[in-house]
């Protein structure tokens, strides 16, 4: 096929995709164009090993959310040993589903929004694909915010004059400061800036952030223990509060949280296995990079959380703000700006790639893979993530939100590939428009699979509208069930997709495909 063929998607605009060069996909001469371009396309080579893997998990962890949300846990008024049993369960759930989510985009070399055509419909997918792309809009803005606000400590370190800046009551706009402003506008352009460079130079970056973040929390840890002891240090931050059968419901709701925090990349993950040399390489890498590391990282954040009281007076369960309280300008510079650029690199890869697939699959022709990520970066600073991300309630409440819109589509996912086509993907088919295509199902939509998606997010999203008292109206239990948004919009949209595709007139007849067309 010519260039003109392609359309403007296939020109000089496109850049190296998630470290694979342009021309990495593979186009036929029988795929459709309103279907296709050269980063949607199934791959020529599969090269990625399981340390390629292992770097991005290890990268996604290693940030300032990650620290944040696990040394939140320690303070539920748990005992230790309670909260690390929820973390490594927790994370356990997330490693399992990342695997299953794995497997048909690393078989068939194809990202998370194609492949989700053989289930919602060659239209269809647009629905997902929106859907996650919003989401990683979203945390792109959140991730960008806290790698910002580490770099405000920088600056007022180095410049105190900057300080006064810093308040939002007296220099401040739509809840951030003059300064706040300044530094998450500055690595917007930063992040956007390496982005457009291509993603090879970002994938080397992302193998150094992981381990650098490390690096630099073990020298903190190591800086509080020698000025506080070793009998200091305390797994459990704050009072034990829950015992016995009553701590039961809180460590559900963490094991929850931890679930609900890795949603978003757990969706898409097939956008990074496609790359996977093989399928035992991506579940090696994510077992280095999710059960394993999470649980060091998370030891890690408690005993350094644990050392701030002892060591300043006062419980700090932010890193940056640990940090900041050295009495050594050269440590709290290294110490801020490797958590910031740790950030970074982390955010422009589980936050760009998303919308950079899910965006071009909407419009193949008209939007390339580097657009889809440039709309998400101007929809992140429109969405004023700091607003999102200021207290525990609000982390939470953005947690259930975003689970209940991504659990049904998880759901569905596994549902189609593992029980209804029995792990087969006719990936020649997943680029045609022809109506007697396989998935074409009804003018390009699978009807189960969106009644499926709309019952999963109503339900999920019902209890955490409704979680607490509304206009005097307290609805009883909402509150726990809240917490558990993914699992509810997942349990329920796998069910419901199945019955629907197995048991109605909307069923999927024509499954009984061949691996590989």
């Amino acid at each position: 096929m010519t260039d003109t063929a392609h359309g403007p998607a296939q020109t000089g605009d496109l850049v190296e995709a998630a470290g694979h060069p342009v021309g990495g996909g593979l186009i036929k001469d029988s795929y459709d164009p309103r279907l296709t371009n050269e980063d949607l396309a199934p791959l020529k080579k599969q090269t990625w090993t399981s340390y390629n893997l292992f770097a991005f998990w290890m990268s996604d962890v290693h940030s300032v959310g990650g620290y944040v949300t696990a040394g939140s846990l320690f303070a539920l008024g748990l005992a230790s040993w309670q909260v690390l049993i929820a973390l490594l369960v927790g994370i356990t759930i997330v490693y399992f589903f990342c695997n299953l989510v794995a497997k048909p985009s690393q078989v068939s070399g194809v990202p998370y929004p194609v492949i989700c055509r053989s289930v919602f419909g060659v239209l269809g997918a647009n629905i997902p694909a929106i859907i996650r792309g919003l989401i990683a809009v979203a945390w792109y803005g959140i991730q960008t915010f806290l790698a910002s606000a580490a770099l405000d400590i920088v600056l007022i370190k180095l410049f105190p004059s900057l300080g006064p800046y810093a308040v939002t009551a007296d220099y401040g706009f739509a809840g951030l400061s003059l300064l706040g402003w300044a530094s998450f506008l500055f690595l917007w352009v930063v992040q956007a800036a390496v982005f457009w460079r291509g993603m090879e130079s970002i994938r080397k970056f992302i193998d150094f952030c992981g381990p650098a973040v490390y690096v630099v929390m073990f020298m903190l840890c190591g800086y509080l223990i020698w000025k506080a002891g070793w009998g200091a240090i305390d797994l459990t931050l704050g009072d034990v509060e829950y015992t016995g059968f009553s701590a039961v419901p809180v460590m559900l709701g963490a094991i929850a949280l931890v679930v609900s925090y890795f949603s978003g990349p757990m969706l898409n993950f097939g956008d990074f296995s496609r790359y996977g040399k093989s399928y035992a390489a991506v579940k090696k890498g994510n077992f280095l990079g999710l059960p394993i590391n999470f649980l060091v990282f998370s030891i890690l954040v408690v005993v350094t959380a644990s050392l701030t009281l002892p060591v300043f007076g006062e419980l700090i369960t932010d890193p940056v703000e640990t940090v900041a309280r050295i009495d050594s300008t050269f440590a709290i510079v290294l110490g801020a700006l490797t958590f910031a650029i740790a950030t970074v690199g982390i955010n422009i890869v589980a936050n760009f790639i998303a919308p950079a697939f899910d965006f071009s699959n909407v419009s193949p022709q008209r939007i390339s893979w580097r657009a889809g990520g440039m709309i998400a970066a101007v929809g992140s600073v429109l969405i004023t993530p700091w607003n999102l991300y200021n207290n525990p309630e609000v982390i939470h409440l953005t947690l259930e939100t975003l689970g209940a819109f991504i659990g049904p589509l998880f759901g569905i996912l596994i549902a189609d590939y593992y029980l209804i086509r029995k792990q087969h993907v006719a990936v020649d088919e997943l680029f045609s428009m022809s109506k007697t295509g396989l998935y074409w199902y009804s003018k390009g939509y699978n009807p189960a699979a969106v009644y499926a998606t709309v019952a999963g997010a109503a339900v999920a999203m019902f209890t955490v509208l409704f979680n607490g008292a509304v206009d005097g109206l307290e609805i009883a239990g909402m509150s726990t069930a809240s917490k558990y948004s993914w699992f509810i919009g997942c349990g329920i949209g796998f069910a419901s997709y199945y019955f629907l595709a197995t048991r109605t007139k909307l069923a999927v007849t024509n499954f009984d495909a061949p691996a590989k067309a």
